[in-house]
This record gives C-alpha cells, sequence and structure tokens, in this order.
C-alpha cells in the first residue's frame, strides 16, 4: 500500500521557521518532520511513498535527492574529482515527488496523484507536519474490516481543534473548535479506497470540508480511534515541544 503525504501548505501559522522552508521541512531532532512521518510508516511496512508538493517544494526534492549524501562520511579529492564514501546511509523507500500546485487545496493536491495510485484499492493518507505512534498495520486491517470509503485516525488532544461525534465507529457529524478535553479530534492518518477521488472535485477542494462531510452523511467515514501519542506542529510552541520530546525518548520513535 502506498503513502501520500501533503507536503504544499504554506504553514503560516509557524511562519517564524516556513519563511525559508516548507512546513514538513522543519527539523525535530536533526531531522524534517516528514522524515519522522516516513520512519513511521516504513516501520511497518509500507515504503512506497508519493509526497505532494507546493510551497518551497524544491527544498523537499533537493533533500531526497541529497540524501544519502547528507547522512554519510565521504572523502572528496577535488583534483581528481572523485568521492570516496566511509559510511552510507540509506533508506529503502521509494519515493514519487509531485509538483501539485503553489495554491492547491488538499483535496486538490491528492486528486493531482491519482495517476500514480491507479493500481491501488486503497492507500494511506496523512499530513507532512504531525507525529504519532499510531499502529499503522492495526489501522489498515480496521480500514479494510470496515468496507468503507475512508477511514480517520481520531485522536484525543489537548483540546483546539474541532471534533467529531462518532456512532458505532461512524463519524455523523463534525463540531467548531473549543472542544471538551474529551473529545475526538481528525488526527490524520487516513485510509482511502480509491473511489474517494469522486469526490475530489477541483484544485479548491478542501478535503476536510465538503468530501469529508459528505462521506460522513452517506456513512462512508468510520473512525479508528488512537489513545496513544499524536501531535501535531502547527506553531512554534508544537516545534518547541517536539524537539524537547525528542531529547528526553520521543514516544513516536517506535523504529528503533
Amino acid at each position: 500500500m502506498k503513502v501520500v503525504i501533503l507536503a504544499g501548505g504554506y504553514g503560516t501559522r509557524i511562519s517564524e521557521e516556513t519563511e525559508q522552508k516548507p512546513k514538513p521541512m522543519i527539523e525535530i531532532g536533526g531531522k524534517p518532520i516528514i522524515w519522522h512521518i516516513m520512519k513511521l510508516y516504513s516501520y511497518y511496512g509500507l515504503k512506497e511513498f508519493i509526497i505532494c508538493c507546493g510551497y518551497k517544494g524544491y527544498l523537499i526534492k533537493e533533500f531526497f535527492l541529497n540524501y544519502s549524501s547528507y547522512l554519510s562520511d565521504f572523502t572528496i579529492d577535488l583534483s581528481s574529482n572523485s568521492v570516496q564514501t566511509h559510511i552510507s546511509f540509506a533508506e529503502d523507500w521509494k519515493i514519487t515527488l509531485v509538483d501539485t500546485g503553489q495554491n492547491t487545496m488538499t483535496g486538490g493536491r491528492i486528486a493531482r496523484v491519482k495517476k500514480y495510485l491507479k493500481n491501488e484499492e486503497n492507500f494511506c493518507m496523512t499530513y507532512g507536519d504531525g507525529v504519532s505512534n499510531v499502529n499503522i498495520n492495526k489501522l489498515i486491517k480496521f480500514h479494510i474490516s470496515q468496507n468503507k470509503i475512508a477511514t480517520l485516525t481520531a485522536v484525543k488532544p489537548e483540546g483546539r481543534f474541532g471534533s467529531l461525534e462518532i456512532s458505532k465507529n461512524l463519524i455523523t457529524n463534525f463540531k467548531e473548535k473549543k472542544i471538551e478535553n474529551s473529545s475526538y479530534v481528525n488526527g490524520g492518518f487516513f485510509i482511502l479506497n480509491k473511489k474517494i477521488f469522486k469526490y475530489l472535485k477541483s484544485d479548491q477542494t478542501i478535503f476536510e470540508e465538503e468530501p469529508v462531510k459528505t462521506l460522513a452523511r452517506q456513512n462512508n467515514l468510520v473512525a479508528f480511534k488512537h489513545n496513544g501519542f499524536w501531535q501535531p506542529m502547527d506553531t512554534i510552541r508544537d516545534k518547541n515541544l517536539l524537539e524537547s520530546l525528542w531529547i528526553s525518548g520521543a514516544p513516536w520513535r517506535i523504529w528503533e
């Protein structure tokens, strides 16, 4: 199963960092947060990624084009233009990087990578700015068992996002922000069936608005409840929190 990562937004709420780089390239523990997300999926055996680039997407492309050299030790002999590698690091990942447009919305970005998913009955989709220790294998099995178009990972944060109403795993309604601490919210980490593309009408389609709400009305959206660690990186405060958690043990660092 392939993994689609949305990585094209402007990241305006963390502009202290995103003036120079796209949000998924903000580093936690010396590595871009998108790397942390990919390591989670890779741990569960999902190693084919489609990254939906947009704002400053060339920096994401450059990172992966030069990935091995960034992590390796080597000697350069300028007189002969030769390179001797001493210690080399590489991931066994296959990554497709797609320019999905500077101002394309989330649903439009997913629609633009449809051709790279033509042989996939289902695929994973997540955002390039949040980490979790969600069990991806259990998430996939749950999605298949429910036989619905979309599965959303529902999480319980501190309480500053729009919340979900869930009945027997079906998402029946969305509430505005200002929620109680006990409410579930959209944590990303979706599994989507290929039927999702008929809900994505144009570049300006916001996945979290009409498509998701229509799926909920049709009883085609289910919630995989994850009560473990989940943390987005929306603000510089979030970034600093993740950095401190990385130093103290990083609950999402399950690959080690």
